[in-house]
């Protein structure tokens, strides 16, 4: 039988990171992830873990000293946002091409400049490319889920690549939610004890890490890379499957809500999902064939499983709350719209933009979507693809 709590998405990530135990923690403040560290290192100093926590003067160093860390042989994690994450960006790369398997926790913010503390995806959507697995959540407890399952994915013999739990920064980071933890003791037996094949203090085995790596052999690790992204497909859902054993909540690469009979869907990820899902509802009460599909599983992104959910419909939103800035579409948008084409579905579909910078996400506007989509629907045509809900206008 679960906990019954009341948390923050903060305060519920650090838990879970509580009852992991990691041997290194390493971080340095920014908002809205500060809380996160800040309420782990309560944990380290009244002994409930014995974490080595590593306070540093940046967040580049706060990733560098989880690369030693993981190379060492430890379980490292760490927590940060936006220009946090900018910060760490070399180091994000080479977390993961040396194959380090740490757990990072992204409290999405937007990135500067100009300044702005407050939610959109562009922090996420900046390193989508780099080889980190990623997951979204749509609100705490899936924070808490995501990050209980997070080692079991990352560790993996098959995988080995580092991964990150992406939620919304203050709406889910700073809002108190009913959330269900498991006790201590089944998250120590299915998280399990972190023994890496390979790591820096085994005498047995002299190994260097992060070598000159040239011509030719880079091309060749990086397939290795490649081919270890999608070998976490099935990983991811093994997990998944171990965890609903464990709990009774389910997870995969992405949620379908009302989706199966709609004729008409909006796709997005984390906390927007939630309003999405009031707004499907009340569309459904009028009769109107609403539904939604929320991606959890970003990367390694499940292009052929999502191709198949949506394939039936007939008109499709895809909202993004960050610009690519490329003329052409946010990265949501691009990915969905490749999967499509790949796979032969061919359902007209348009990208709309918004929250950037917090700005709010309101019910009225998703309804408005669906109301785009109906007249979609009507002639099968997209006159305009790139299109932006919640902009002020000129004047207002």
């Amino acid at each position: 039988m679960g906990i019954r709590e009341r948390l923050s998405g903060n305060e519920a990530t650090a838990t879970a990171m509580k009852q992991i135990n990691p041997d290194v923690v390493a971080a340095f403040p920014i908002t809205p992830s500060t809380e996160i560290p800040q309420y782990f290192s309560t944990f380290v100093a009244n002994g409930t873990v014995d974490t080595e926590f590593v306070a540093v003067e940046s967040e580049h160093s706060a990733m560098a000293a989880c690369i030693g860390a993981e190379s060492a042989g430890a379980r490292a994690m760490t927590a940060t946002s936006a220009n946090g994450l900018s910060l760490m960006w070399e180091m994000i790369y080479i977390a993961s091409s040396l194959r380090l398997p740490i757990v990072l926790s992204l409290v999405n913010r937007a990135v500067s400049g100009p300044l702005n503390i407050h939610c959109d995806h562009s922090d996420a959507m900046g390193v989508r490319d780099s080889g980190w697995i990623m997951l979204f959540s749509e609100n705490n407890q899936e924070a808490y889920d995501n990050t209980l399952m997070a080692h079991r994915i990352a560790e993996h013999k098959d995988v080995m690549l580092p991964l990150m739990i992406c939620q919304d920064g203050f709406i889910t980071s700073h809002s108190i939610e009913n959330i269900e933890l498991v006790e201590d003791k089944k998250v120590k037996d299915f998280v399990g004890e972190y023994h890496p094949e390979h790591y820096l203090l085994n005498e047995k085995e002299p190994i260097a890490v992060g070598p000159l790596d040239l011509q030719a052999y880079l091309f060749e690790h990086k397939a290795q890379q490649a081919e270890a992204m999608k070998n976490a497909k099935q990983v991811i859902l093994d997990v998944a499957k171990d965890f609903e054993e464990m709990t009774g909540r389910s997870y995969g690469f992405f949620e379908e809500y009302k989706l199966e009979d709609a004729e008409i869907a909006i796709v997005c990820m984390n906390s927007t999902a939630g309003t999405t899902k009031f707004v499907v509802d009340k569309l459904r009460e009028k009769g109107i064939k609403a539904g939604l599909l929320k991606v959890r599983v970003f990367r390694p992104f499940p292009a052929e499983e999502i191709a198949k959910s949506l394939s039936h419909l007939k008109a499709i939103a895809v909202l993004d709350k960050s610009d690519s800035l490329n003329a052409a579409g946010g990265a949501l948008f691009e990915d969905i719209t490749s999967a499509m084409y790949v796979n032969n579905k061919n359902v007209p579909t348009v990208n709309y933009i918004y929250g950037i910078g917090g700005r709010d996400t309101k019910a009225d506007e998703l309804e408005n979507v669906y109301n785009d989509l109906l007249e979609i629907t009507k002639t099968g045509k997209v006159e305009n693809p790139y299109r932006y809900f919640g902009l002020r206008k000129e004047g207002e």
